[in-house]
């Protein structure tokens, strides 16, 4: 197969409180659907969209996990070897605005840093809204993270949330990350560079699954942070 026709896959997990609209954001990306009946997620669920980002073929494979304590154990072995990640909450609950530090440590845990979107699910609901702009504001700045404000329900910015996370992975790929290692006479280094096989692996398809490297897990930089209320 030439190499025009590959493909890349990215591992996306979506986190964030139960009841923000992570299960209906996905739905609505890859489906196009909405329901406004709530369903709690039990454990993880798993829908998948090809995009077209920059000329190059991106399969996005979305995992929506369950945003209730009780299913911890279970979610976040889901997240080992994510590329990317959408941290949501919602206008209307604050309880999950203020566990947005907390849902981006779990993921990193598992992870280490990865490219993440604070989605701020919603928005249509802005007259009964909790969080004001300048603390959503305040919070991506403190975690690093993009904020993209978006209704669900209208569809609003929910295609731009996840084109953001692809264009982002595919930059970080296209720049030329080299990790030295000694050479077996010990004189010279051998150069890895991201496009390395040993960082990517081809299925019969044709895809290429971008496997993450491994990352530094740096220090709780968050617990410092100033907690917003």
């Amino acid at each position: 197969m030439r190499e025009e026709e590959l493909e890349v896959a990215l591992k996306v997990v979506i986190v964030g409180n139960g009841g923000v609209g992570k299960s209906s954001m996905i739905q609505r990306y890859c489906k196009g659907t909405f329901t406004r009946d709530y369903k709690k997620t039990i454990g993880v669920d798993f829908l998948e969209r090809q995009i077209e980002v920059d000329g190059e073929d991106v399969r996005l494979m979305l995992w929506d996990t369950a945003g209730q304590e009780e299913f911890d154990a279970i979610t976040k072995a889901y997240y080992r070897g994510a590329q990317a990640c959408v941290l949501a909450f919602s206008t209307t609950d604050r309880d999950s605005f203020e566990a947005a530090h907390s849902w981006k440590l779990k993921v990193e845990n598992e992870c280490g840093e990865i490219p993440t979107v604070i989605v701020q699910n919603k928005i249509d609901l802005m007259d009964h809204s909790v969080v004001n702009p300048e603390e959503a504001e305040l919070l991506a700045r403190a975690l690093g993270c993009k904020l993209i404000r978006a209704s669900v329900k209208e569809d609003v910015n929910v295609a731009a949330v996840f084109r953001h996370l692809a264009a982002r992975c595919l930059q970080e790929m296209r720049e030329p990350r080299e990790d030295y290692y000694p050479s077996p006479n010990g004189h010279h280094p051998v150069t890895i560079s991201a496009f390395n096989p040993s960082h990517t692996s081809k299925n019969q398809n044709g895809t290429i699954v971008l496997r993450p490297n491994k990352h530094k897990k740096r220090k709780n930089v968050l617990k410092s942070a100033c907690r917003l209320f």
